[in-house]
C-alpha cells in the first residue's frame, strides 16, 4: 500500500492544493531579494567610503600644494605689481595700489614683535614672503606678508582657535613688523609707523597672510589700531579716518584671493 502526497486547501474556496507548490517559490524570491539587498547595501557603503576617502585626499592634496607655493610661484604671481580693489576704501571707494618693494624669501626672524613670533611658533616658520604697496596719492605705505607654516592642518586649525579665543589679532603687541626699503615711498615706514594691521590664520592652508599699513611720510604713530575696529563707521582715530585700516585689511584679502587662485590651479587634473 502506497501513501498520496497530502493536501492542503485554499481557505477561501476550500479547494485542495499540494502542500509547499507555493512555498518553494516565495522562498527562492525572498533568497534572490535578500542577496540583491546585500548587493546594494554593500556597494552603497563601499561608494560612501571611496567617496569620503577621495574627499579628503583632496583635502590633503591641496593643503599640501599650498604649503608649496612659495617655492613653485612667481612672485609676480602672489604679490603682483599692482592691485585693484573695488570698494575696499573708506565707504566703497575703489582703491588701487603699486608695488614699491619685494623682501628676499627668508625665515622669520625679526618680522613680527616678540609676543606675535612667540604666538606664531607653535607652527614653526618654512618660508616667509613679504611686498610692499603704496596706493595711488603715495601717501600711505602697506606691507603684506605670506607666512609659510610647518604645521599640518590640525596645528593650523588649533592656531587659528587660539587667535580668536583670545583676540590675539587685535592686540597691539602682536603686529607685524613693516619692509621698509631705500629709495622708495616705504623708505621711512618703520617700526614707530605702523598705524593699523590684520592677522588670518588659515586653516585650509599652512598659510598665515597678515598686513601693516602707515603713512609714507614717516610720521609716528603712538598706539596702532587694529583694521577691524579702524573700519568701523564710528571709528574718530587719525588712522581710520585715513583709511588705513582698510589699506591693511583690502591688501590682505586679495593677496589671500590670489594665493587661493593659485592653490586652485595647483591642484586641477591635467586635461
Amino acid at each position: 500500500m502506497s501513501l498520496g502526497e497530502p493536501e492542503g486547501y485554499d481557505g477561501r474556496l476550500a479547494r485542495p492544493r499540494r502542500l509547499g507548490a507555493r512555498l518553494r517559490p516565495r522562498a527562492v524570491a525572498a533568497a534572490v531579494c535578500l542577496v540583491l539587498g546585500l548587493a546594494l547595501l554593500t556597494g552603497a557603503l563601499t561608494g560612501s567610503r571611496l567617496s569620503a576617502g577621495n574627499g579628503d585626499g583632496a583635502a590633503r592634496s591641496a593643503f599640501t600644494a599650498a604649503g608649496e607655493l612659495w617655492h613653485s610661484v612667481p612672485v609676480d604671481r602672489l604679490f603682483p605689481p599692482t592691485l585693484a580693489g573695488r570698494g575696499a576704501g573708506p565707504g566703497g571707494a575703489d582703491r588701487t595700489w603699486t608695488r614699491v618693494a619685494v623682501a628676499p624669501d627668508s625665515g622669520c626672524a625679526g618680522a613680527f614683535d616678540p609676543p606675535l613670533a612667540r604666538a606664531l611658533a607653535p607652527v614653526g616658520c618654512a618660508r616667509l614672503l613679504r611686498a610692499t604697496y603704496t596706493d595711488a596719492t603715495r601717501s600711505h605705505v602697506t606691507t603684506v606678508g605670506l607666512l609659510f607654516t610647518e604645521g599640518d592642518a590640525a596645528a593650523m586649525s588649533t592656531l587659528a582657535r587660539r587667535f580668536e579665543r583670545e583676540e590675539l589679532t587685535g592686540r597691539a603687541d602682536h603686529v607685524p613688523m613693516p619692509y621698509a626699503a631705500r629709495g622708495t615711498a616705504a623708505a621711512r615706514f618703520g617700526p614707530g609707523q605702523r598705524a593699523s594691521w590684520t592677522v588670518s590664520v588659515l586653516t585650509d592652508a599652512p598659510v598665515v597672510v597678515y598686513a601693516v599699513s602707515g603713512w609714507a611720510d614717516g610720521r609716528a604713530v603712538e598706539r596702532p589700531v587694529p583694521a577691524g575696529e579702524a573700519l568701523r563707521t564710528d571709528a574718530a582715530t587719525a588712522t581710520a579716518q585715513a583709511g588705513l585700516g582698510h589699506e591693511a585689511r583690502g591688501l590682505a584679502d586679495r593677496v589671500e584671493r590670489r594665493l587661493r587662485q593659485r592653490v586652485g590651479a595647483a591642484t586641477e587634473p591635467p586635461e
